[in-house]
């Protein structure tokens, strides 16, 4: 037989399948793609075409030559070591000496100061080089488009050193001059000692520990003399100055600020904290009391002669910056010293001085190359009168001091030089002052009553920050914003998620920015709490009234507040959670919380001049408080504000991948973090050993979650552990309202995500004591009541999710408690309940709620009878859906788990139990394990016909189930009788035209077809396709179902064009009732594409076998068995249309795919072997052919038997292969048994038994006429 026999056993079974439709057939099986394949290679091929353009030209450098180069966008796990390496492969120097490396102000990476020595970078075009990390971290998908730059200009901010964040206490920014170098300005001449990077550091300590304690950096800016091409005035350079500052303001804190100017970069200092002081605008505000002093360095207070640089400007775009600067009718500079006198506030507020150069500078003038170098004739540049002009109260020699050099040396020192002593010993005192001075800004009249300290650790959170501050009125508003400042604003969200620490973050920005503002923190965890804040208040304030004895604390500080209208206040209440404690009570029954809600919230004080911060978990609470306004909610960290949290409690460098991934596991939240990185530091443990921990199970987690530790900023009265936090609100809402307690137990023991609200409903019915009518809106206000305190959130249509720590610690809860149990078997009983039979209708839902059936079928509830019965269903339904996706495996493990627990909770002979077990007959067919099957089958046939009775309809589907299994044994005649004695059974019971009766019918047509009586099947496939249409009409998928029937008994005849009709008949049919897509509709389709295949047509049959292919991938999914089954007929047709290559690639690649998911001793894997080894066949690698056969051969004779037809197929295929490799004589013997045996089993009159005789004759002439 060749290889359309194949085809045409691989057929037959898609035509049983179809029989059996309602309980077999399967719909979608949900795909991914994995793009990491993609990605790496991409990742691969970048690298190699980035190194292969790295390298450097054939010309070398022969003299030895060194450049400080800037390297910017270093990610912040990178140290020197490893940008060192980087760089190294990139060729670009034969030396390279890292000189330092540090974070920039508010961005998420560092900069570096690298050495290069030979350096190469002046043969590549470009001031820059950039160089993709994308090779350095083909594995961190955030950094694929991330980039190092390599360049010398220097231009913008560069951070030359930076103290751990604890040590962090000024900065100090440094300016070059007119036509100078952002680094080079400050390096000593001729050498790599750069005094601002390599000495200025280690001078600037602190008085308590002595450890380094300033920030330096410098900044750069286009400032050519000859040929420049840049139209900036001095005000525009300061523009952009004041720009990059801003980065310096982003954070909570701004720590006092140095600026060192030299020549021109003093101008730019001066017209920048001008303009700060008129902003209105709050980071300007922070900016200009942040600085503390100015070092000028022969800076032109007055101007200066620019008669020499006139000629190297000329005509040129600068020349009116250059002009700004004369001695001679400058206007900028006249009002520069007008307004500069109080830019810094008023005398002692702030300190500048002044340094001067006392020897004469060459002047510029043109060499012999006709090129501008300063070798002209000496002069003083800028003279003692203009480099002092400064502030009138700041002219005597504690504020200024002459420097016995050039203009340009003035600010070149090296290590040991005598005028850096007197430079690094004015900074040094000047830097310590200004510390001293930080509180300056409190003023006295003010109060600041918060009683923790600034959080050092705390990071980002810049988005709330700005919507607090622009609520308030205190931030810049976007345009055509009309909306008027608000008196109260409300911080709400999840227990843990940071809302204390953002709003004592802005308690300290007020304090820094407002010093006239007072600020007052109220603990409102409890009406105790907030009596006793009340009473600090008017004790510190000197409340007057406040010692006496029947004082009312509260209604004494809230109206003294109220009258303080000269003052401006901000009060933080925090923890506002017990919504009772200052509102009338929700619940009607309860007088006396009424009285005490009401009580307490008169006592918030209201009025203009006075500002309310609320913190709360209860979102409700928020509402009631902002009276219309807007809330702010606190959600969950970012990965960039986590990473940053790590490495400042742990003090050291955590890798991204490490801080990310610790993050994810604890649900981005920041108590949760800061809980887990004490633990860390307490255990002396790395964080991927504390993820391990984790990992270990949902109980580990939890109790780490309520592990005890001290954090900064928290309540000491209050429980820092996340389980502890939570579990308060979850005694407060279980008290205040019972039945949203109950709605959260119960959506604990569900999947967290996409809740389906018909569950929630569904519980609620359940409930004793409440009445459907109510139960609407009673769960309205207990979804309200959960999302208020952001333990839950809303969905997609009408879903809920639930916060995933939230979830395991209220588990935790219900075991202490000893409810878990109990919740468990309400959560189980309604999933079943709800969870639909796995029908093609009904398989969307069946996915949504797939993880919710997993979830509660993790846990045990109370193990009672109605919990078992549930439970068994469940998994029924399960197996269902898992039969109609193809994972027959998962169906069986589910089935037999079934049967057990249902044994347990009815009995073994019980009619659900034996109901599984006929579902577990079916699965075990489609596997093929026929013999578990059968013996299954049996039993349950001998159980039911003694519970039942013999003739009871479930009965004789159980026997009819047999008609399934014994076809594929071979045992065709058993199958017949069979079903001759159900449908006879089921006449008598239920009736001639009852659809199982007709069904049973309609399974005999197929039998008759396995055995080759055509005529007969027609005739029996023309009487069921009558019988259902008067029943069911004709467009009903049953009779659909008959009309396939009857095309493959004319296809079997030969009859293809009245096959093609009925085919075509029925797919039209099919498509217009069930759908396209439909499996029904598939399955017809397909047995259309065989009838196109017998009539030689071959393209179109290819044609919607392809379509046929992709639809089933995308709705069953690439390995489910039907796709496999219309990937073989695709196979057969390249194969017939000689596209030998592309059949054997397909039909290996099903083979495999089968082997895996099948199994290699699956009846269908044993036919992809046999069309494999026919395309062998067909390409003359015969032996290959012969030993895939003989494979083949030896699998069905112990699967299916020795005569079972497919294994006279497999005897047929390994006679012809020997005949082809000339054994003629083993060939005709095997062919003998073959016919003989065909002639026993499926009679003379079948095709197979005609087909292999023709060819057994055929040997035999050829033998005797040789």
């Amino acid at each position: 037989m060749d290889l359309t026999e194949n085809s045409n056993i691989m057929a037959s079974r898609l035509k049983e399948r179809l029989t059996n439709l309602e309980a077999n057939m399967s719909l979608l099986a949900i795909t991914t793609t994995c793009v990491l394949t993609i990605v790496t290679g991409y990742c691969v091929l970048r690298r190699r075409a980035l190194i292969t353009n790295s390298k450097r030209p054939e010309k070398q450098i022969r003299s030895r030559d060194t450049s400080t180069y800037r390297v910017s966008g270093v990610p912040l796990d990178w140290d020197r070591e490893k940008l060192r390496t980087f760089l190294k492969r990139r060729e670009l120097a034969e030396v390279i000496t890292i000189d330092s490396i540090a974070r920039e102000a508010n961005i998420e990476s560092q900069t570096a100061t690298v050495t290069l020595t030979n350096s190469y970078m002046q043969q590549w075009p470009g001031k820059s080089r950039q160089f993709t990390l994308s090779e350095e971290h083909y594995n961190d998908f955030l950094n694929l488009n991330r980039s190092v730059s390599v360049e010398k200009d220097f231009i913008g901010l560069t951070t030359l050193y930076e103290p751990p964040a604890r040590d962090h206490k000024i900065d100090v920014i440094a300016l070059s001059g007119l036509g100078g170098h952002a680094f080079g300005s400050f390096k000593e001449r001729g050498e790599t000692h750069m005094w601002l990077r390599d000495s200025l550091p280690g001078y600037l300590t602190s008085e308590t520990d002595n450890k380094p304690m300033a920030r330096v950096m410098i900044y750069g800016y286009e400032s050519a003399v000859a040929q420049s091409k840049n139209i900036q005035n001095l005000e525009d350079l300061a523009t952009t100055f004041h720009s990059s500052l801003l980065a310096l303001a982003a954070g909570p804190t701004t720590r006092p600020v140095i600026l060192i100017g030299h020549s021109l970069g003093g101008l730019i200092i001066k017209q920048t904290l001008i303009s700060l002081s008129r902003s209105t605008i709050p980071d300007d505000q922070k900016l200009i009391r942040a600085v503390y002093g100015v070092i000028f360095f022969g800076t032109p207070h007055d101007g200066m002669d620019i008669s020499s640089l006139i000629p190297m400007v000329g005509d040129g775009p600068n020349r009116f910056l250059v002009e700004s600067i004369s001695r001679i009718n400058s206007q900028i500079i006249s009002i520069q010293q007008r307004d500069f006198h109080h830019a810094l506030g008023k005398k002692g507020d702030s300190e500048v001085f002044c340094f001067y150069e006392t020897l004469e500078s060459p002047t510029a003038q043109r060499d012999k190359r006709d090129e501008w170098k300063m070798i002209g004739p000496t002069a003083v540049l800028v003279t003692k009168s203009s480099a002092t002009h400064c502030r009138p109260w700041e002219d005597g020699s504690e504020h200024i001091c002459a420097i016995a050099r050039t203009h340009s040396d003035m600010v070149k020192f090296g290590p040991h030089d005598p005028d850096y002593r007197n430079v690094w010993m004015r900074i040094g005192g000047l830097s310590r002052r200004a510390i001293r001075a930080r509180d300056r800004l409190q003023t006295t009249t003010s109060k600041f009553l918060v009683p923790y300290k600034q959080n050092p650790d705390f990071v980002g959170r810049s988005d709330i920050l700005d919507k607090i501050k622009l609520q308030f009125g205190l931030g810049q508003k976007p345009e055509h914003d009309l909306s008027q400042p608000r008196r109260r604003v409300s911080l709400y969200g999840l227990g843990g998620v940071g809302k204390t620490q953002i709003a004592l973050a802005y308690a300290y920005w007020i304090r820094d920015i407002h010093p006239d503002t007072s600020v007052f923190w109220v603990h409102a965890s409890n009406a105790d709490r907030f009596r006793a804040a009340y009473a600090f208040i008017a004790e510190k304030c000197n409340v007057p009234g406040r010692d006496h004895p029947e004082a009312d604390i509260l209604l004494l500080v809230k109206r003294w507040l109220e009258e303080q209208n000269k003052i401006q206040w901000l009060m933080i209440i925090d923890n506002v959670d017990d919504i009772e404690l200052f509102f009338p009570s929700q619940r009607s029954d309860d007088p006396e919380a009424h009285h005490q809600g009401d009580k307490l919230a008169r006592y918030i004080p209201d009025c203009n001049h006075g500002s309310i911060l609320i913190t709360t978990r209860n979102k409700q609470v928020g509402v009631k408080f902002e009276q219309g306004s807007p809330l702010i909610e606190v959600t969950k960290m970012t990965d960039d504000d986590a990473h940053q949290l790590v490495r400042d409690i742990l003090k050291t460098e955590v890798s991204t991948h490490d801080a990310i991934l610790l993050a994810s596991k604890l649900e981005h939240m920041p108590l949760a973090l800061a809980q887990a990185l004490s633990f860390i530091q307490e255990n002396t443990i790395s964080i991927s050993d504390y993820v391990q921990l984790l990992d270990e199970g949902d109980n580990v987690l939890v109790d780490q979650l309520s592990e005890s530790f001290e954090p900064v900023g928290r309540d000491s009265e209050t429980s820092h552990a996340v389980t502890a936090t939570w579990i308060l609100s979850f005694r407060q809402i279980e008290r205040t309202q019972p039945l949203a307690s109950d709605v959260l137990c119960f959506l604990s023991l569900l999947h967290r995500q996409a809740i389906p609200k018909t569950f929630i409903e569904e519980y609620c019915q359940h409930k004793p004591g409440y009445a459907q009518a109510s139960v609407s809106a009673r769960l309205i206000k207990a979804l309200g009541t959960l999302k208020a305190f952001s333990f839950i959130s809303g969905g997609k249509d009408g879903s809920v999710d639930m916060h995933r720590l939230v979830q395991l610690v209220t588990r935790k809860w219900l075991v202490n408690q000893g409810r878990l149990a109990e919740f468990a078997e309400s959560a189980i009983t309604i999933v079943e309940f709800l969870y639909p039979i796995g029908e093609f209708d009904t398989y969307q839902e069946c996915v949504r709620y797939l993880p919710h059936v997993n979830s509660v079928l993790a846990r045990d509830g109370t193990n009672s009878r109605s919990e078992k019965i549930a439970k068994a269903g469940l998994l029924r339904k399960l197996a269902r859906y898992y039969c109609h996706k193809g994972e027959y495996k998962n169906a069986e493990q589910n089935l037999r788990l079934a049967a057990n627990i249902q044994a347990q909770g009815l009995g073994e002979e019980h009619h659900e139990t034996l109901n599984i077990r006929f579902d577990l007959v079916l699965t075990c067919e489609q596997q093929g394990m026929l013999n578990d099957g059968e013996d299954l089958a049996l039993e349950t046939i001998e159980t039911g016909k003694r519970v039942l009775g013999k003739e009871h309809p479930d009965v004789l589907a159980y026997l009819a189930s047999l008609s399934f299994i014994y076809p594929r044994q071979g045992r065709f005649q058993e199958a017949e009788d069979l079903l001759v004695q159900v449908s006879e059974a089921y006449k008598r019971v239920l009736g001639e035209d009852h659809l199982y009766t007709i069904e049973s019918i309609s399974r005999l047509t197929e039998v008759y077809l396995d055995q080759g009586r055509l005529k007969e099947a027609e005739l029996s496939a023309l009487r069921v396709t009558e019988m259902k249409k008067q029943k069911l009409g004709e467009d009903h998928p049953a009779t659909i179902a008959g009309m396939t029937a009857l095309a493959s008994t004319y296809e079997g005849q030969g009859r293809l064009k009245e096959a093609e009709d009925i085919g075509s008949h029925a797919t039209n049919l099919s498509t217009r009732v069930l759908g396209e897509d439909h499996p029904q509709t598939l399955a017809i389709k397909s047995n259309l594409a065989q009838v196109y295949m017998k009539q030689g047509r071959w393209k179109e049959a290819e044609d919607l076998q392809i379509k046929l292919m992709e639809t089933r991938r995308q709705i069953f999914g690439r390995e489910h068995q039907d796709t496999l089954t219309v990937m073989n007929s695709l196979v057969v047709s390249f194969a017939n249309q000689g596209r030998l290559t592309e059949a054997e690639h397909l039909a290996t690649q099903v083979l495999e795919v089968m082997k895996r998911v099948l199994g290699e001793k699956h009846p269908d894997t044993c036919i992809s072997m046999g069309i494999l080894a026919s395309i062998y066949r067909k390409q003359q690698r015969l032996e290959e052919a012969r030993d895939l056969d003989i494979q083949c051969l030896e699998l069905r004779k112990s699967i299916l038997g020795e005569e079972h037809p497919d294994t006279l197929l497999s005897k047929h295929n390994v006679a012809c292969d020997l005949e082809e490799l000339g054994r003629s004589s083993d060939a005709i013997a095997l062919m003998e048994e073959c016919v003989s045996a065909s002639e026993r089993i499926l009679g003379g009159e079948h095709p197979d038994t005609m087909h292999s005789l023709s060819v057994l004759e055929g040997w035999r002439r050829k033998t005797s006429s040789t």
